[in-house]
């Protein structure tokens, strides 16, 4: 019993030297543990790390065990086990990165409020000339896969691709994607209420959960929207259905309704003007 009460003693007289900067930092490692374990979850790095808490719980008995052998081998193996981990990790490592610079941190601790009203990233017509252009490719199974540029800029993939910058119509886009026509392959790049660009290569995702049936059309779409929050509409050529990519997930056999929806929720409008249409009869298939 005695101890104990020394035991506790000397704990809290440790306790007696934590000032506000030692809260702070514990809050800020808790804050970071938590962010690392939410990304990983998303990722592959998520089944590596539980594989390396497996090793360190056999590692932790042999210890028990004193197996000393097996705690040199150890040793001795984990000098390079963090050069194997970045090498492994690489892709994880700079999409987190590239996430953290892409974030905007100061209007996100200080919100300023600027007054001007969110005019929305394209306008009402855009996603009717885009709905409109999927719909008359799929009824003659004509492949196509559109990429919608949000916040994440894409001139990184722009530059694999040929200049058009002309007004988003249905027209534009049927024209590019007509079969045996110099702009066809590849995708299109849609930045506001202008197609930017055409022919460009996109990331393939490696997702092993999409369906083998789904060729290298629908993952580049899903590739572009693992790694940028650009929404991809993709046309297959095979079955004329039509599908979108975004956040990583592929949403398919969409009618021309069910697309329109998807691209409003990425438009970004002003909440008035939400609520304005939705008292008009919104959502709707305007003609």
């Amino acid at each position: 019993m005695e101890q104990i009460r020394t035991f506790l003693d000397s704990n809290l007289a440790s306790l007696q030297f934590i000032d506000i900067m030692d809260v702070i930092e514990i809050l800020l490692i808790s804050l970071m543990v938590y962010y690392v374990i939410a990304f990983t979850k998303e990722t592959r790095a998520w089944f590596l790390l539980k594989g390396v808490f497996w090793i360190l719980v056999f590692l932790a008995v042999a210890m028990l065990l004193e197996m000393n052998t097996i705690l040199w081998i150890a040793r001795s193996v984990f000098q390079l086990a963090a050069i194997a981990l970045i090498v492994v990790l690489q892709p994880e490592l700079r999409k987190a990165l590239e996430g953290l610079g892409k974030k905007d941190i100061l209007h996100s601790v200080l919100p300023f409020d600027t007054g001007k009203p969110e005019e929305g990233l394209f306008s009402d017509k855009t996603v009717r000339e885009i709905s409109k252009g999927c719909m008359e490719m799929a009824r003659v199974k004509t492949g196509a896969l559109i990429v919608v540029e949000q916040k994440d800029s894409l001139e990184e993939y722009e530059r694999t691709g040929i200049a058009v910058d002309g007004i988003v119509t249905s027209q534009l886009l049927i024209n590019i994607f007509e079969k045996n026509t110099p702009l066809h392959d590849g995708a299109v790049i849609v930045r506001k209420d202008r197609v930017t660009y055409a022919t460009c290569y996109l990331p393939l995702s490696d997702n092993m959960e999409l369906s083998k049936e789904l060729g290298t059309r629908h993952r580049a779409g899903v590739g572009i929207s693992e790694v940028t929050d650009s929404m991809t509409v993709i046309v297959s050529e095979e079955t004329g259905s039509i599908s979108v990519a975004y956040k990583g997930k592929l949403t398919r056999g969409l009618n021309a309704p069910e697309l329109e929806e998807m691209l409003r929720s990425i438009q970004n409008k002003a909440p008035e003007e939400k609520e304005r249409k939705r008292w008009k009869g919104w959502p709707r298939n305007e003609k």
